[in-house]
């Protein structure tokens, strides 16, 4: 019984053995801490870490600087003179189209002055026809009616020299009669037509 350990007698030999590990182990620790005590300064900013950091920042800037001006810078470039040509292009276009516009304006201005005076001149030259068929209508009218006038006082006139004739004779024989029932005597037509007026 006595040369054989049980399980029960062995684990608080074992944990005596890491506790003592543990033990040892923290005060490794604590010395690294003592050890490493005096340095307080942030390492960024630690004066001895100056010349790699100077060294590394020089390496970065110049990887950086190599990057920027063969790959990003030249997309850049290209991308800004490819949208100035598109502007440029544009502006061009739009001075192009503004030139065509004002040419277009202009020649449908010419056009319409000229078809405004083509329709005053056909309209002039019309009214000079009709002025001009008015007129001779007018002096036919004029030239027809002073025919049929002269034709009407020819006719009046006629009619009145026919009347008067008639009347001079009437008179001639009412004397005629008259004389010869007062006096018994005969009167001739021409002596009567005489004393009215008449002719012989």
């Amino acid at each position: 019984m006595s040369g054989t350990t049980t399980p029960e007698a062995t684990a608080p030999a074992e944990a005596v053995q890491e506790g003592m590990g543990g033990m040892s182990g923290m005060e490794g620790m604590a010395e690294g801490s003592e050890a490493h005590g005096g340095h307080k300064v942030f390492p960024p900013l630690d004066s001895s870490t100056f010349p790699s950091q100077i060294l590394w920042l020089a390496v970065f800037f110049s990887l950086l600087y190599l990057l920027m001006s063969k790959l990003v810078l030249p997309r850049i470039e290209a991308i800004l003179k490819q949208r100035h040509d598109h502007i440029q292009n544009d502006i061009a276009t739009a001075q192009r189209l503004q030139k065509d516009t004002q040419a277009a304006v202009a020649a449908y201005e010419k056009e319409l002055a000229d078809a405004k005076a083509r329709a005053h001149g056909i309209a002039e030259e019309t009214r000079g026809k009709l002025q001009a068929e008015s007129d001779a209508e007018r002096h036919a009218l004029e030239a027809s009616l002073a025919k049929k006038i002269a034709a009407a006082e020819g006719k009046i006139n006629a009619a009145r020299d026919k009347a008067m004739a008639e009347v001079h004779d009437v008179a001639a024989d009412s004397a005629m009669a008259i004389v010869e029932k007062l006096t018994g005597a005969k009167v001739t037509k021409a002596a009567a037509l005489k004393a009215s007026g008449g002719k012989a």
